[in-house]
């Protein structure tokens, strides 16, 4: 985690200088040597500020804004000790009660807090509140540090258990390494390995294994089709591994510093990445992309002017055609007129995490997390202290079994990053990120010739026909992985064009947390029928519930894909009662989905009806699972 910047404490420490209308020497000489000194700060010469500072409480030893400007100065530079010794060296010279006196403790408060040293930084703070003066006790940057500490002073009471470590070797074996993010099966780690320090040193993206016995394989630049002789870093993959998107900077077809490309695994190779556009893209930087478990909304960080502060995030959807719809900001409950950065959506879809120091933290860059609901994200929450401390924290990856946050941790040389380190900690169990996750894994393929196919795999809730998530399958393999929260009563759609679509209910069909669910689909021939799930009535009725609409309107779109194709429905019940009534409501059941076709624009002549009422049981009628398959209702393709 970085260390934050600090260039502004300067200017946000200010009022402890620029109250004073008379300095409290009358030393000329000394006044030149600070007056000397003010003139480098105002052009970033921190070193001969330093020395003009010192000099002048050497020239005469009770010059006190002397000595509160040199240690702010140091403070700036990251010398935390020598700011606070010369800060005590200043204070020990002050006689009684003296407004200076306060301003002294005031800053030795935030060189406490810069140190980490909280609950120092407190008591030193509320020591210094009597003794300032009434103009500064009114300042906006006093209301604020009094806010924040009392935050910090809350956070420490609820302090989190958690335990970093670093990763192990054959990981870190770079100087600079960071972003890391995992699949769903936390088995496969990707990061940014970067070369040296300076900004236009190479950046490339990098990949690890996890075996059998839980060891990490030696990390390799995930493919030439990806890494370049540009930079290539900050990137996001899918749930199941097969689409990558990352930041590229400075290539020809760019639209501005950085842009955002994407790569598919075709055939179990990553494809030749490409820029997402301008839909995506700006004149700008845009970089730290996070997709979707299911891959159908991409967040990333900008600072393209439109935005609400310097740095915002904005987001994008996948259309149904593959492109990517223009992006938005995400709107000012997250992003402030301050920086917000490195946004990761948990793999349920409900929770963002993100770096902002533009809400109430610790003073630099803090990790936070936002609900999804309602249709819009809530008020940020701070994830508290040790996960926050008085250091930047960016780049949270949350793994899918919610075991472990990774996150990228900074090596300091002289109060500058000097490398930096993959390391994760166990997440809190108080912080709640949603339901367990279910995983269903297994292959699409054609049920004639086992031939696998690249399908939509559309997990729907039923209760309102919204799609929770989408996901496709291999078309090398077959394969696909699907990571979705436990939610009630929802369905599973496979499609692929030329074939008929296969509907299973999740629970009914025990799909949860399936390692090898083979799904055949059947070409489009006459003959060919499907059970048409998740299609209710109530008991011994025929009107349509209204959790039948996913289904109905798949339904509708099958037929409208093929205009010239005609169905026919079947109607099934158990055995329970007399078999010339149950021949009768199937019918009735069948008609009522004929009906809902026919008012959705679909010709009533392509579309047959009959009841079979029990004649043609899936299953043995001796139990309630078992009647319970047997009342469905069946298309069939004429």
């Amino acid at each position: 985690m970085i260390a934050r910047n600090t260039l502004l404490l300067l200017f946000l420490l200010s009022p402890l200088i620029s109250l004073g209308q008379t300095y409290s020497i009358i030393d000329r000489r000394a006044i030149r040597f600070y007056e000397e000194g003010e003139q480098f700060l105002g052009t970033r010469q921190w070193d001969e500020a330093a020395m003009s500072f010192q000099a002048a409480y050497e020239r005469s030893s009770d010059f006190f804004e002397a000595y509160l400007r040199h240690s702010q100065v140091l403070l700036t530079r990251g010398s935390l000790d020598k700011a606070m010794e010369i800060a005590q060296k200043g204070a020990r010279r002050i006689k009684g009660q003296s407004d200076f006196k306060g301003r002294f403790a005031w800053l030795m408060s935030e060189i406490h807090f810069q140190k980490g040293e909280f609950q120092a930084a407190i008591e030193t703070f509320e020591e210094s509140i009597p003794l300032l003066q009434e103009e500064i006790r009114d300042s906006d940057r006093f209301r604020q540090r009094s806010l924040q500490l009392e935050f910090v002073s809350e956070q420490l009471a609820q302090k989190r258990d958690i335990r970093k470590e670093r990763l192990p070797d054959p990981l870190n074996r770079f100087r600079l390494q960071y972003f890391p993010v995992l699949t769903a099966d936390s088995k496969k780690i990707l990061f940014t390995k970067r070369d040296g320090l300076q900004n236009h040193e190479h950046e490339d993206i990098f990949v690890s294994y996890l075996d059998e016995y839980e060891n990490w394989s030696a990390p390799q630049p995930i493919s030439q089709s990806i890494n370049s002789r540009y930079n290539e870093g900050t990137c996001t993959i899918s749930a199941d591994g097969n689409v990558l998107i990352f930041t590229s900077c400075d290539t020809p077809d760019s639209y501005g510093s950085c842009d955002l490309y994407i790569s598919q695994k075709t055939k179990g190779v990553w494809q030749r990445p490409t820029n997402m556009g301008k839909n995506v893209n700006s004149r700008f930087w845009d970089s730290q992309p996070s997709l979707s478990a299911d891959g159908r909304v991409l967040f990333f960080a900008s600072n393209r002017r439109e935005g609400i502060g310097g740095n915002d995030v904005w987001y994008s959807e996948r259309l149904d055609d593959g492109s990517w719809s223009t992006a938005k900001n995400l709107g000012p409950r997250v992003n402030t007129e301050k920086d917000e950065v490195s946004p990761f959506i948990f793999f349920n879809n409900e929770v963002l995490f993100f770096a902002s120091d533009g809400h109430l933290g610790f003073g630099g860059k803090d990790l936070y997390l936002s609900r999804f609901s309602a249709g819009e994200f809530g008020e940020p929450q701070n994830l508290g202290y040790p996960i926050n401390d008085q250091n930047d924290q960016l780049a949270l990856f949350i793994t899918a079994q919610m075991d472990y946050a990774y996150y990228t941790e900074n090596i300091f040389y002289e109060g500058r990053p000097d490398s930096s380190f993959l390391f994760r900690f166990n997440f809190p169990e108080e912080i709640y990120l949603g339901e367990k996750l279910l995983v269903t894994e297994g292959v699409v393929q054609d049920a004639k010739t086992g031939q696998p196919i690249d399908a939509r795999l559309s997990l729907v809730q039923l209760d309102n026909d919204s799609t929770l998530y989408e996901f496709r399958s291999d078309g090398k393999t077959g394969d696909f992985l699907m990571l979705y929260p436990d939610k009630a009563n929802a369905g599973l759609y496979v499609e692929r064009e030329g074939f008929v679509p296969k509907i299973y209910n999740v629970e009914r069909d025990s799909l949860k947390n399936r390692d090898n669910l083979v799904i055949s689909l059947d070409p489009i021939e006459s003959g060919t029928y499907f059970i048409f799930e998740n299609v209710f009535f109530d008991f011994d009725k025929a009107d349509l519930k209204e959790n039948s609409m996913a289904s109905l309107n798949r339904l509708q779109a099958f037929l409208k894909q093929n205009p010239i194709l005609r169905i026919r429905i079947e109607g099934h019940t158990d055995n329970v009662g007399n078999a010339a009534y149950n021949e009768k409501l199937s019918r009735q059941r069948a008609e009522s989905v004929k009906d809902f076709l026919i008012q959705a624009g679909i010709n009533a002549e392509r579309v047959d009806v009959l009841g079979k009422g029990d004649k043609s049981p899936l299953a043995p009628n001796d139990s309630e699972e078992g009647r319970a398959l047997n009342r469905r209702i069946e298309v069939v393709i004429l």
